[in-house]
């Protein structure tokens, strides 16, 4: 940079005063100069794996210290599902991350986690660490995949899952409300059968593979983030994106558990 100002100088004409070396040396060692410098690569860093586990350990703490709230007081749950929701709904939509968002969204899951967790613990003892081992044996099975066996997403597969993602989310709320209303298990309850299977069985098991399918489209982005160098700032959304996917993978892992205690 020094060499360039020093050729725009000569450049510039004869009739202009030359700085010599010693100004030159003040002008780039000034504070002012040296935060303009470096304000912009700073702002521009990129992206790296590090971040990225980073924001997902801070997020996952935060939701075990929300877990913990929930457990002791379950009837939270219902409110901080509502608030999670929302803050998830708005996280999902936004453009560009919003770190405090999405620390509030991992708070309220956590609450809600925990307080399903406890309710599901007092009527099945002893399952909430089978669907924590569960969960956790699933995202080994799909990290080893990814990494070894190069499992990837084409074009026409991430449509697929978006869309079948996005129909089951929906499915989701709306039974959800149906559930809330006629106080059952709206589909999902297990005096609706087909073929003699709980139709709350077939939907569980779909449900778990598809989230566990989603873990590959997380894996996906976060290494295609970090190759195309983006802003670190997105790691907190490829953060939140991965605690989503977990957290929707033990929820269905839970229930099909319970469905099968039963």
């Amino acid at each position: 940079m020094m060499n360039r100002a020093l050729n725009q100088g000569v450049q510039a004409g004869r009739n202009e005063p030359v700085m010599s070396d010693q100004e030159l040396n003040d002008l780039f060692d000034k504070p002012a100069a040296q935060n303009r410098n470096a304000g912009p690569q700073a702002a521009e860093r990129a992206m790296t794996y590090d971040d990225v586990m980073m924001k997902t350990g801070v997020l996952f703490a935060i939701l075990l210290a929300g877990a913990v709230v929930g457990w002791f007081v379950p009837p939270l749950a219902l409110p901080a599902a509502i608030i999670g929701l929302v803050l998830g709904l708005v996280n999902a939509f936004k453009k560009e991350p919003n770190r405090g968002l999405i620390i509030g969204y991992a708070a309220f899951q956590g609450v809600f986690l925990g307080g399903i967790s406890a309710m599901f613990e007092t009527t099945f003892p002893g399952i909430v660490i089978q669907a924590v081992l569960a969960t956790l044996c699933v995202f080994g099975v799909m990290l080893a995949l990814f990494k070894f066996k190069g499992v990837r997403y084409g074009s026409k597969m991430k449509k697929f899952m978006l869309i079948a993602v996005g129909g089951y989310a929906i499915f989701s709320i709306i039974n959800f409300g149906i559930a809330m209303i006629t106080g059952t298990g709206g589909a999902r309850s297990s005096d609706i059968t087909i073929m003699g299977i709980p139709l709350g069985v077939i939907i569980g098991i779909v449900g778990t593979v598809l989230a566990a399918m989603t873990l590959i489209m997380d894996f996906q982005m976060i290494e295609q983030g970090v190759k195309q160098r983006i802003p670190e700032k997105y790691s907190w959304m490829c953060a939140f994106s991965l605690m989503v996917t977990l957290v929707w993978l033990y929820i269905e892992i839970l229930r099909l558990l319970s469905y099968f205690r039963n």
